[in-house]
């Protein structure tokens, strides 16, 4: 018997009861004119540098990563990127990452802990690149090394889930202090395509799968997955990122103003009351 989370977190907007099925806001999502990572990368940072390269491998286009101002605070930005036009899309493999791409996001964490810069990670993915070249160049262990270094990271962490947060690909950049969804946003732990055709050998019960995850954003706050929800306004888009903006700056403040002790053990609490169970009491 699941047993929920207590939280006392609130939406970020008060958001309309969202009448969109959990497989309708995956399609929505995966529209190739939703606004993509780049598009916020460039509404809410400033005087951006942008960084390539793991310093191992190779560049990968995939995650976009560097230092800019967020309002008037430096911090590091990192963001996945599915790409705008076919090309776009195919040489960022539709938004899957490559193990580089993870690589170079957590080097720049590591940067953003040394000089203390707060971290924002944006997450739009079906999940990490799952091809022969990325698994023989450890894609497991790159996703890994990044859950376990972005869990004892000594400088605040949010992540927000754009669009899809698909299995340890979104994961890798989904270890945080907050974590917030857009309000069409969905997190799985596998894409609803992937469990259907594990689960029923039928790929085409895609909608039932996606009912039986639970990956909607209001699923995500009551598990205690994520803080809240955004309000999505794609029409008034400069002005939606504007309110972005100032959450993302008062929780920075808010979490700044903790002591790093503080900070790693609320975000390690945070991550352990995540799945709590009971057991039923023998009658």
């Amino acid at each position: 018997m699941t047993k929920e989370r207590e939280t006392d977190t609130k939406t970020t907007d008060t958001v309309a009861q969202n009448p969109l099925s959990a497989y309708e806001r995956m399609k929505l999502v995966r529209s190739q004119n939703r606004p993509k990572g780049s598009d916020f990368v460039e509404r809410l940072f400033t005087d951006r540098i942008q960084c390539c390269g793991d310093r191992r491998f190779a560049e990968d286009p995939a995650i976009l990563a560097g230092i800019g101002y967020l309002g008037d605070r430096p911090v590091t930005y990192i963001a996945i990127d599915k790409g705008k036009d076919l090309a776009d899309r195919m040489q960022k493999h539709f938004g899957c990452p490559m193990p580089e791409g993870y690589r170079k996001a957590l080097r720049h964490m590591k940067l953003a802990e040394k000089f203390g810069r707060p971290v924002i990670a944006l997450i739009d993915t079906l999940g990490a690149y799952c091809g022969a070249d990325g698994e023989e160049r450890g894609q497991g262990q790159a996703i890994a090394e990044n859950l376990v270094e972005m869990m004892g990271l000594r400088t605040p962490v949010i992540s927000v889930v754009i669009g899809e947060g698909g299995s340890g690909g979104a994961l890798a950049l989904g270890v945080a202090d907050r974590v917030y969804m857009l309000e069409n946003a969905v997190y799985s732990v596998i894409t609803p395509d992937g469990c259907a055709s594990i689960i029923w050998k039928d790929a085409g019960r895609v909608h039932d799968a996606a009912d039986c995850l639970h990956i909607t954003a209001e699923d995500m706050v009551r598990f205690g997955v994520a803080e809240g929800i955004i309000k999505e306004d794609f029409d008034r888009f400069d002005s939606m990122c504007m309110d972005l903006k100032k959450l993302l700056l008062r929780d920075i403040d808010a979490l700044s103003s903790q002591s790093t002790t503080r900070l790693l053990k609320n975000r390690y609490n945070r991550f352990r009351r995540i799945g709590i169970f009971e057991e039923p009491q023998e009658q």
